[in-house]
Parts: structure tokens; sequence; C-alpha cells
């Protein structure tokens, strides 16, 4: 048997200085599974996806994620499974002292992807 439908998503963890990276590891029409690696004060911006859905399982680490176009937040941590439906806003800032580690899985592969301005500061 093949070992192509197992990752070791460590190979795919990046950290940067700059930006966070999008890593992916393994992309089909129906899915797109990312690794995220976030240091502390990076951030993704708000974003939505007009077609998809977005879950995140978080390994490690804590953040604030954005919730709204508002800028409203909730706090996120390690063990937790968020879910961004389809045109809902989302995003998260590093707000902690490790890194914020987790996978993202993007259904359909043709979700599409939309920067959000947020009006007010987040809270």
């Amino acid at each position: 048997m093949s070992n192509s439908r197992i990752f070791d998503s460590a190979k795919f963890f990046q950290s940067t200085k700059g930006d966070p990276i999008r890593s992916v590891i393994t992309e089909s029409p129906d899915t797109v599974v990312v690794a995220w690696y976030i240091n502390p004060n990076q951030e993704i911006a708000p974003h939505l996806h007009p077609h998809g859905q977005d879950t995140w399982t978080i390994l490690q680490g804590k953040g604030k994620y954005y919730l709204d176009q508002q800028g409203r937040t909730e706090a996120i941590a390690a063990g937790d499974i968020v879910i961004a439906p389809k045109g809902f806003v989302h995003g998260v800032l590093n707000d902690g002292e490790e890194p914020l580690v987790f996978i993202s899985t993007v259904s359909p592969a043709t979700a599409g992807y939309q920067p959000v301005l947020i009006s007010t500061s987040t809270s």
C-alpha cells in the first residue's frame, strides 16, 4: 500500500519573520489542506471564502479569531476546532507568546478568497 495518503504535517510548518506562509499539504477539487505556523504578533488578515467553508484544527498556541467585519474577535487556543461557513469573515492575530500552529481545510478547493476590511478596531 502506498503512503501517498499519509503526510507528516510537521514538514509543512514554516516560520517566517514577515507574513505567515500558507503551506499546502494536499489539494484536490474537493478540498485544500494547509499548514499554518504563525509567530507571535503575526496575523492572517480578515477574509472570507465566498464559495466554501474553512475549518481550522488548532494544534498549538492561541490567538484572537476575527468574527466579523466590525472587528469583533474571540479567543481560540490549542484543542479548538474553528469553523467559518461559506461567506463568514475569519482570520487570526497571534496575541500569544508562542507560535500559533494549525491545519486549515478549505472545501471545496474552489471556495475562493476575498479580503475583508475591518471597519473598527479589534476587541
